[in-house]
């Protein structure tokens, strides 16, 4: 039996605690273009949050925690290193969006390398993802990648409206897949996801949740 100070105690690498540890999940992948990824706050202390482990397991990334950016700071981020940043986001006009300041254009891939981008994760719900947009309208002027035609979430462990509602980890596995056109490349990151997902599972039902 683990005593209290066991449980409250965090993993260092993973930064969760010990009982919940998902380094045993982490597997290094080496993705093409940089990820950044921009953490909503109430995510940051989510056991059920699949960020974390994405961010781990991809060799080039970034993981930014807040909701409002400073301006500077954010354009240094996106744009660091000169590569092209793209939003990771369903395509949004201004009669959809009508908060939003700026109408974004698609992304192209004409005249771009893998090398060159940096794709921009949002992790939050879907409601506070828009408000992140709204708060930092330098995101809205970014152009957008968007999935189509997804397969059904493994997100066990989180409600979503529709099957193919992906958790982060999942949507930007895909994003890559879909830039790099190498999909078995990632398909250790999804199970990694897999067993992740059976852990939480696993912790609910020892819980009786």
């Amino acid at each position: 039996m683990l005593n209290p100070s066991t449980k409250r105690s965090l993993c260092p690498h993973c930064r969760r605690p010990v009982i919940a540890c998902i380094c045993q999940w982490v597997t290094s992948i080496a993705n093409m273009p940089d990820v950044l990824i921009l953490q909503h706050t109430l995510e940051v202390n989510n056991a059920k949050g699949s960020a974390r482990l994405l961010h781990l397991c991809l060799q080039t990334s970034s993981l930014l925690e807040g909701e409002q950016f400073e301006e500077t700071h954010l354009r240094s981020l996106l744009h660091a290193g000169d590569r092209q940043p793209v939003l990771l986001y369903p395509s949004t006009t201004q009669n959809d969006a009508d908060d939003l300041q700026y109408e974004a254009p698609e992304f192209l891939m004409d005249g771009h390398t893998l090398a060159n981008l940096r794709l921009v994760i949002l992790d939050a719900t879907w409601r506070k993802s828009r408000k992140m947009l709204y708060l930092n309208p330098l995101l809205q002027q970014l152009p957008r990648l968007s999935l189509q035609d997804m397969p059904a979430s493994h997100y066990r462990i989180r409600k979503a409206h529709a099957p193919d509602q992906l958790s982060t980890l999942e949507a930007t596995c895909y994003a890559l897949m879909q830039l790099e056109q190498e999909e078995e490349k990632y398909q250790a990151l999804l199970q990694a996801f897999d067993g992740f997902v059976g852990q939480q599972i696993g912790f609910r039902i020892t819980r009786g949740l």
